[in-house]
């Protein structure tokens, strides 16, 4: 993204992206390759946390599996930090329980200005110990409040 911005506007991004490796850059996957359990790796082209590897929780099977896909195609991979989510009460069947979650904000661009709107999509993972939020992986929303004065 920060190249993408650069290039349409001319000018440095505001605000800072995940770190991201292109597998497609030898050098990018070398590195990918040396720290798979370490690493989430995402398909370029994928949506609804498809086709990933989240290395710290999966197996030595699936990051071996993992290895060949991206040995075979790297074009068809980025890979990024595994992020500490924060997380927030849900109800379970048995009672308040901690899950992951992040805010995705929305910000409006009009011909009169940027607006980044109060409040925004909070995604929940579900399932206990997860990092996946997104809906298509078992993951759900949350109301989002912006209290001002």
């Amino acid at each position: 993204m920060p190249e993408i911005v650069e290039f349409y506007t001319g000018e440095k991004p505001l605000l800072n992206n995940v770190e991201t490796w292109r597998c497609a850059d030898p050098d990018s996957l070398k590195y990918v390759l040396d720290n798979l359990d370490e690493l989430v790796v995402k398909e370029v082209h994928g949506s609804g946390g498809y086709g990933m590897l989240i290395g710290p929780t999966a197996s030595k099977k699936d990051i071996a599996k993992f290895r060949a896909k991206l040995t075979e195609k790297p074009e068809n991979y980025i890979a990024q930090p595994t992020l500490s989510l924060s997380t927030c009460p849900i109800f379970t069947k048995k009672g308040l329980a901690p899950r992951h979650v992040d805010l995705r904000p929305f910000v409006l661009c009009s011909p009169k200005g940027i607006e980044i709107t109060p409040g925004g999509l909070t995604r929940v993972a579900l399932k206990k110990g997860s990092l996946v939020v997104n809906s298509s992986q078992g993951g759900g929303t949350k109301d989002s409040w912006v209290l001002n004065d």
